[in-house]
C-alpha cells in the first residue's frame, strides 16, 4: 500500500491525511514540535496513521505533501525527499511570512521556490486553493454534475499526473496549469483562489488571473 509522508499537521495537512486514509493510504505525519505532540491527531486518524519527525515522514512517504508556512519552507529536509514527487500546498501571506520581494513583484512563485530548495525532487502544486474542511466534504464521483475542480502545476509531467490521480480519488476534477512558473494563477488574491468552481469555471478563472507587478 502506498504511504504518504505529510510534513505539516495543520488544517490542510490533517485533512489531506483524513482523505488519504479514507481512500486506503497509509500516512506518516509530522510537525515542527515533535511526534509526541501528534498523539491525539494520530489516535483520531486511526491505525493507518503514525507520527514522525519531518525527516522520518519524508523518508517514509512514497510521495510527500509539504504543507507548512511559507516562511519555513527552507527547513524542509532535502535528502529524504530526493527522487520523490512533492505536493506543495503552500501559500504566501506576507502578514505571516514577511514580504518576499520576488513574490510581491511577480518574478517568482511559491512552488518554484520550493522546487529550488528541493532540486532532486519533483514538485507539484496541489491543495493550495481549497479550504481545508472542503477537502473531505466537497468530493464527488467522477462524472458527477458540477464536480469541483482543483488546479495543479509542475515542471514534471509525472508529478502533475500523480496530483491529478489523487484529486480524482478524493473526488475532484483537475486543471493542469503547468509549468510551475504559471502556478501564480492559483495563488492568493487570484480569481481561482479558494473558490468553489467546476472544471470550466476554473479554466475561466485561471485565464482571468493578473500577475503581481504587472
Amino acid at each position: 500500500m502506498t504511504t504518504i509522508g505529510i510534513i505539516g499537521a495543520g488544517n490542510i495537512g490533517s485533512q489531506v491525511a483524513r482523505a488519504a486514509i479514507t481512500h486506503g493510504y497509509d500516512v506518516v505525519i509530522s510537525n515542527s514540535r515533535g511526534p509526541e505532540t501528534l498523539a491525539e491527531l494520530v489516535g483520531d486518524l486511526g491505525p493507518k496513521a503514525s507520527a514522525a519527525t519531518s525527516v522520518g515522514a519524508g523518508a517514509a512517504g512514497d510521495f510527500v505533501v509539504v504543507t507548512v508556512p511559507l516562511k519555513a519552507y527552507d527547513k524542509i529536509p532535502v535528502e529524504p525527499l530526493a527522487g520523490k514527487v512533492v505536493i506543495d500546498t503552500n501559500n504566501y501571506y506576507f502578514e505571516r511570512d514577511g514580504h518576499i520581494e520576488a513574490l510581491d513583484n511577480g518574478q517568482d512563485t511559491v512552488s518554484a521556490m520550493l522546487q529550488r530548495h528541493l532540486p532532486t525532487s519533483r514538485v507539484a502544486k496541489g491543495f493550495n486553493h481549497i479550504g481545508a474542511a472542503d477537502i473531505t466534504t466537497d468530493g464527488l464521483p467522477a462524472g458527477a454534475p458540477n464536480r469541483r475542480a482543483l488546479a495543479t502545476s509542475s515542471d514534471f509531467a509525472d508529478a502533475a499526473e500523480l496530483v491529478t490521480r489523487l484529486y480524482d480519488e478524493f473526488g475532484f476534477d483537475t486543471v493542469d496549469v503547468s509549468p510551475l512558473s504559471e502556478s501564480w494563477r492559483v495563488e492568493r488574491d487570484q480569481p481561482a483562489y479558494v473558490v468553489k468552481q467546476n472544471h470550466d469555471e476554473l479554466v475561466a478563472n485561471l485565464a482571468k488571473g493578473v500577475r503581481a507587478g504587472s
